[in-house]
């Protein structure tokens, strides 16, 4: 494996020198080959999926689709529109001593990247690395690993085409002991970032030799305050958990202030006979006579900091805003949060108090994405606060160098 490693540090030299017009044109060139060749990736990922089932959590990450292809392609030509994250001046100043100083954004130069049955993951990767200079070394998991061929064969098709060195993206075996090469890459590896489950992203911070970003599980929780709005409230609850239970900014909990019990059903209304609701004594007294009995459950304690990943929903009842904040920082991941309000003061209180990369007031948690925030694509979503915090785009991924320019200043 040294020997990809060595061609894609030496891929990621020439890679520095392109022009932004010829990245951008390149990408756009990848994101129509995609759409032309919609039916060899459908056909890939077809032959992943009949090998999970279809109730595992991670099929619908798993599935491509038409429509997700199209969205991926759109989204490799949204990054080709953006600004180039390389050159930015980030500071500019001259010395007493005449020495002219600069700080410039430079790309990292490889970086490689971790993640588990999500394909599309291939195409963001390579778009946000490729325009903002990085080559990439992607090692995805097994589950995902035809699909994750036949998108790295397309691109390399592509970078033949534009006579660029396709080495820039290479694509890992789907196996651990690939996953402990490239942890173990110093000299040629940058910088690694894991972008899955918990159990990933602990073994990666646990057993990185190179540098590492991480992006953290998604256990989020929202807060329906004392004066929140029953309708707002119930549009935001319904979204933000069934939209696509299976990603990461997926509602796992709704916090009820105690004082509005007697409006949880019509909250949880839309979800009726669809979620599995796990919820304290409190909230079950309040459903129990409306809310579908097969899918109305007493919770555990282990309930309220589980990422379902399902369509399934933790319930919890609180006093006061206080303890809504309480059980936040004892349960939530530090990924997405939220509080349904009218009152603003409390609205204030809640984005000062919780300790998370994204915090919403009135609008739901499914909108912490790349794409969403304006970044194009996203290589995944911090949780950690070094460094890069919450959807990760085109500037989390480049690093910046001192220029320093002097007229033959000596230091004394």
């Amino acid at each position: 494996m040294n020997e990809i490693f060595k061609k894609v540090k030496t891929a990621s030299y020439k890679l520095a020198t392109l022009s932004d017009e010829r990245r951008n044109e390149v990408l756009c060139a990848v994101a129509d080959e995609i759409v032309a060749c919609k039916d060899e990736l459908l056909k890939a990922n077809a032959i992943d999926l009949e090998r999970m089932d279809i109730a595992n959590p991670l099929y619908d990450r798993l599935q491509l689709t038409v429509p997700r292809l199209e969205g991926i392609a759109s989204d490799m030509r949204h990054v080709s529109q953006l600004p180039s994250p390389l050159g930015r001046t980030i500071m500019d100043r001259t010395l007493d001593n005449g020495l002219h100083l600069r700080k410039v954004s430079v790309p990292f130069g490889v970086i490689g990247m971790i993640y588990e049955a999500r394909p599309n993951v291939t195409f963001d990767v390579f778009s946000l690395c490729f325009k903002s200079g990085n080559a990439c070394i992607l090692k995805g998991g097994k589950d995902a690993d035809t699909s994750n061929r036949a998108g790295v064969e397309l691109i390399h098709r592509v970078l033949r085409r534009f006579e660029i060195d396709e080495n820039v993206v290479e694509l890992m075996p789907a196996t651990h002991e690939a996953t402990g090469e490239m942890l173990n890459a110093v000299g040629y590896v940058d910088l690694v970032i894991p972008r899955g489950g918990s159990r990933l992203i602990n073994f990666v911070r646990d057993n990185a030799k190179v540098p590492c970003i991480e992006t953290g599980a998604g256990v989020v929780n929202t807060y329906f305050d004392e004066s929140g709005d029953v309708e707002i409230g119930k549009a935001i609850v319904n979204n933000a958990k069934t939209r696509r239970c299976s990603v990461c900014n997926a509602l796992d909990c709704l916090i009820v202030n105690s004082q509005r019990l007697k409006d949880l059903p019509e909250l949880v209304s839309l979800m009726d006979g669809r979620v599995e609701l796990y919820t304290d004594e409190r909230a079950f007294n309040a459903l129990n006579s409306i809310y579908n009995k097969e899918y109305l459950f007493h919770s555990t304690p282990e309930d309220y900091g589980t990422e379902y990943m399902a369509m399934k929903m933790a319930v919890k009842t609180v006093d006061t805003l206080d303890e809504a904040l309480e059980h936040i920082s004892r349960y939530g991941s530090g990924h997405s949060e939220c509080i349904i309000t009218e009152d603003d003061a409390h609205a204030r209180i809640f984005q000062s108090a919780v300790d998370a990369a994204c915090v919403y007031v009135n609008t739901p948690t499914s909108f912490t994405d790349g794409g969403q925030f304006g970044l194009g694509a996203e290589i995944g979503i911090s949780t950690q606060k070094l460094g890069a915090r919450g959807p990760m785009g085109l500037e989390e991924i480049t690093t910046y160098k001192w220029l320093i320019e002097g007229h033959g200043q000596i230091r004394q």
